[in-house]
């Protein structure tokens, strides 16, 4: 057994499954694909489920891969120990339906023992208790002494999760020797000590759970195969934890150089350059799927994870913005294995950066919320610190420090309370969902082959109806009126799919008619037709499908328009710009992508005007099969977290773009016709979007911005609608001089109401004292509070206003009222205080707000009295 690198041992696992027939598939995105039931991929089985619930056909029956995968059950504890971490790589090979045990165990000894050349005697296999089968391959064929099999039960050694597919497992654990040990000379697998350590788990998908209590042989059994990559690396590299191991140790070394700190000199400071390398790996990664930090679902977590690194970092010394310096770290460790960070790191860095940026920001906010929680002192309740670290995502220990300075206490148990709610609900929901995401989505059409698609170059096709479904329950017949689902063995229609809508149209047998409304597409292939019967139609009829084709030709301009779009934001604004979604139908063109501001006019002009010009050049639009490789050379974009296949269909616009894409498109741009955006938004920190119209739409918006041009013209009594813009300037031009003059006038009435009330101010020690109720806003109670103390020194003034439901106070104090102690910040909050409001501000000049219009007189009433009790 040799010293190995994590990227090496990557290859050798791959390379020894490719030898015994595994495809060797990329790892899936982190971001579930049609699987509601989990947030991110957390193990090297889940993006393929469907293949072992046979509702997908695998590309073939024995694959391999190295999965990325997530897990933040644990977050809080990531750092603390050196066992918890969010991001790892888990290694499988996988059987649906082909090899069994007997292959499964064979392999995994003789990759282990063999390949990587571990010691026998160090390694120790546990079955299950009932599992009499994978006892005996152990012992008779591979040749493990009975003394070194281990049977546990089902709590250990079974694998189910509600109903559908279960079994028992078979692991291996690795003896790392006495000094991790408990000194129990009963001391084996499944001890709770760190002495063995599992790092292969075999799952024989035999059972189908269903649900009461009994299970059933699977007609089709199958191999899923777990093994950490990190773990097994701590073991042929000789360390103890996933921290040690080279490719992450390099990383924590550069958080080491950042911060000047030497880990494993202080528990302390060891916590921080734990969680930050975890971090950073774990952030890093999910960007390059394409997660952007939010408030919301995995983007939450991403947001979590980069502050929690942020205030890390903050927490050892690191004074400036530092992760977009470890994403690169992490890139580098990682590129030989995910050559697509290197593509990505442009956006990865963007996306990092800008977040801690704006964490900045809200430890600003949160310092300000939690400086007004704790003006009376005493104990911050556990409700106010849940909702600042949940809401706001400030520290909970940044909380805790903050009240320690002011000699204040925290409701932690409250805290831990909600805490605990949250994180059960959270686990109940995966675990329900869990169960729920093995069972098929909606209706299922086993047994129908996928359905053969023809509409990249024909709009209408014979076909025979496969299948029918009516209400819910499948069916030979569809009668007159019936609303129904309707599966052919080919098609023309498009099923929606990558943001385009589904085909509408007809599916026709003589004078009986099928009235398609929508089209849509399952995981396995098979062409879905909604719509209502008129007439009749039976399975196995020959029957006539044909697409609306305008609307195909509507939705074909918006979806390579949707392509010239990319292209055009990503020559303007840089390559950091990913598709973050999009819908094309026959309306509009809404696309989605990220961007970390808003664009500028002169920006969207330029985007705008890069699609016209190939509009405008007639460039011809290729859209063909290749294999992927190839398409790879033509530099083709990939859409973020998309799986794809050997062969994949490649859509060029001669250089100017080139993507994979399964939708339809028109094969010149010059049949776009035109191209206008119409809004640019936000939808999410970091993500932008853009709303578009091509071809007839936009003579249509052209057409309705003629008739507006021509209605305001009307209005404003201009003959030629060209003349609009100067009537409107002149108009604008004759209201400002009324405004002014306006102005100019209340000036006048204002000077003569305050000449009036300071000739009635009364006397109060050195200074004079007005107060009025003035029906204004608080701006004009203020410009009147000015005048008053810039022509009058030793004046004191107090206005009230009522603007609808709103009570504003505003007091003044000229500058030897000030000099004689009397204070408007002060004053202003006393007399507010009795209107049941509150404010204050300078010496000079302050503004507060009332709630109760009703004591208004009365706190008018106390400011002679207040201002007394002011004077030196």
């Amino acid at each position: 057994m040799k010293w190995t690198s994590l990227n090496d041992l990557r290859e050798k696992y791959l390379s020894f499954f490719e030898s015994k027939g595994h495809l060797r598939l990329g790892s899936f995105s982190l971001v579930p694909n049609n699987d509601k039931s989990l947030l991110l991929i957390n193990s090297g089985m889940a993006p393929m489920k469907k293949f072992f619930t046979g509702e997908v056909t695998p590309p073939r029956n024995r694959v391999t891969t190295c999965q990325k995968c997530i897990r933040t059950p644990d977050l809080e504890r990531v750092g603390i120990t050196a066992r918890h971490g969010t991001y790892f790589e888990m290694l499988g090979n996988f059987s649906f339906g082909d090899y069994f045990k007997n292959e499964a165990i064979e392999w995994a000894w003789e990759f282990l023992t063999k390949t990587l050349e571990i010691p026998e005697n160090l390694l120790w296999p546990s079955v299950y208790e009932e599992d009499d089968e994978a006892y005996a391959i152990w012992r008779d064929k591979i040749g493990v002494p009975e003394e070194h099999i281990v049977k546990l039960g089902k709590a250990d050694n079974f694998w189910e999760h509600g109903t559908g597919p279960c079994g028992p497992c078979s692991e291996i654990y690795f003896d790392r020797g006495e000094k991790y040990g408990c000194g129990s000379p009963d001391c084996k697998p499944g001890c709770d000590c760190d002495r063995y350590m599992e790092i292969w788990n075999n799952v024989f998908s035999q059972f189908n759970n269903m649900g009461d209590g009994t299970y059933t042989e699977l007609e089709h059994k199958n191999i899923d195969t777990g093994m950490g990559l990190e773990r097994l690396a701590c073991i042929m590299q000789g360390v103890d934890n996933m921290f040690e191991v080279d490719t992450v140790r390099n990383i924590l070394n550069k958080v080491c150089e950042l911060s000047g700190k030497e880990y494993g000199k202080d528990a302390k400071t060891d916590i921080s350059i734990r969680a930050i390398t975890d971090h950073a790996r774990a952030s890093t990664f999910m960007i390059s799927d394409g997660i952007i930090p939010s408030n919301e679902g995995r983007g939450y977590v991403l947001r979590r994870l980069i502050r929690r690194a942020a205030r890390h970092g903050k927490l050892i010394g690191i004074d400036k913005a530092f992760l977009e310096i470890l994403a690169d770290a992490v890139i580098n460790e990682n590129k030989a294995g995910y050559p697509e960070l290197i593509e990505k790191q442009e956006l990865i860095k963007k996306v990092i950066s800008n977040e801690e940026a704006g964490f900045a920001k809200t430890i600003d906010q949160g310092l300000a919320i939690l400086s007004s929680l704790t003006k009376e002192g005493g104990t911050l309740s556990g409700k106010d610190a849940f909702k600042l670290y949940d809401t706001y995502g400030f520290p909970l220990d940044l909380t805790k420090d903050i009240l320690a300075e002011k000699g204040m206490s925290l409701d932690e148990e409250r805290f831990n309370e909600l805490m605990n709610e949250q994180k059960k609900k959270a686990r109940e929901g995966r675990k329900a969902a869990d169960a729920e995401s093995w069972k098929s989505d909606g209706i299922s059409f086993d047994g129908i082959s996928a359905t053969e698609f023809l509409g990249y170059t024909e709009n209408e096709c014979e076909a025979k109806v496969l299948d029918i479904v009516c209400e819910g329950e499948h069916t030979l017949t569809a009668t007159d009126g019936s609303r129904a689902i309707i599966v052919l063995d080919k098609t023309v229609f498009y099923g929606e799919g990558g943001g385009q809508v589904g085909d509408s149209g007809a599916i026709s047998l003589g004078e009986n008619t099928f009235t398609v409304t929508d089209t849509h597409k399952t995981a396995g292939g098979v062409f879905t037709h909604f719509g209502i019967v008129c007439g009749t139609i039976s399975v196995g009829d020959i029957v006539k499908a044909k697409i609306d084709v305008d609307r195909r030709n509507a939705i074909r301009r918006n979806h390579t328009a949707a392509h010239l779009l990319q292209a055009g934001l990503r020559a303007v604004l840089g390559n950091h710009v990913e598709q973050a979604g999009q819908l094309v139908n026959e309306n509009t063109v809404r696309f989605d992508f990220t961007h970390f501001s808003a664009l500028t006019s002169e920006e969207i002009s330029k985007v705008e005007a890069f699609v016209n010009e190939v509009i405008l050049s007639g460039i011809a639009v290729d859209n063909k099969e290749m294999p992927i490789e190839e398409a790879k050379k033509l530099g083709a974009m990939a859409l973020f977290g998309e799986k794809y296949g050997d062969v994949v269909r490649v859509v060029a616009a001669g250089e100017k773009s080139v993507e994979l894409c399964g939708g339809t498109h028109v094969d010149n741009a010059a049949k776009i016709g035109l191209f206008r955006i119409i809004s640019e938004s936000s939808v999410a920190a970091g993500v932008r979007r853009i709303e578009a119209l091509t071809g007839a739409n936009v003579l249509t918006l052209i057409e309705q911005y003629k008739a507006l041009i021509d209605e305001t013209a009307a209005a404003l009594k201009v003959a030629n609608s060209a003349d609009v813009a100067k009537r409107a300037a002149n108009i604008t031009a004759e209201l400002k001089d009324k405004e002014k003059q306006i102005e100019k006038l209340e000036a006048k009435l204002a000077s003569g109401k305050i000449d009036e009330m300071i000739s009635s101010a009364k006397a109060v020690g050195s200074v004079r004292v007005i107060t009025a109720r003035i029906n204004g806003s608080a701006d004009e109670l203020r410009k009147m509070a000015d005048t008053v103390k810039g022509n009058n020194a030793d004046m004191v003034a107090v206005f009230a206003g009522v603007n609808g439901e709103k009570v504003t106070f505003c007091a003044a104090c000229g500058s030897d009222a000030v000099g004689s102690g009397a204070h408007a910040g002060n004053l202003v909050r006393a007399v507010a205080q009795i209107a049941g409001g509150n404010g204050g501000g300078k010496p000079d000049s302050a503004m507060a707000g009332g709630k109760d219009a009703s004591k208004i007189e009365e706190a008018l009433a106390a400011v002679c009295g207040i201002v007394e009790g002011q004077l030196k």
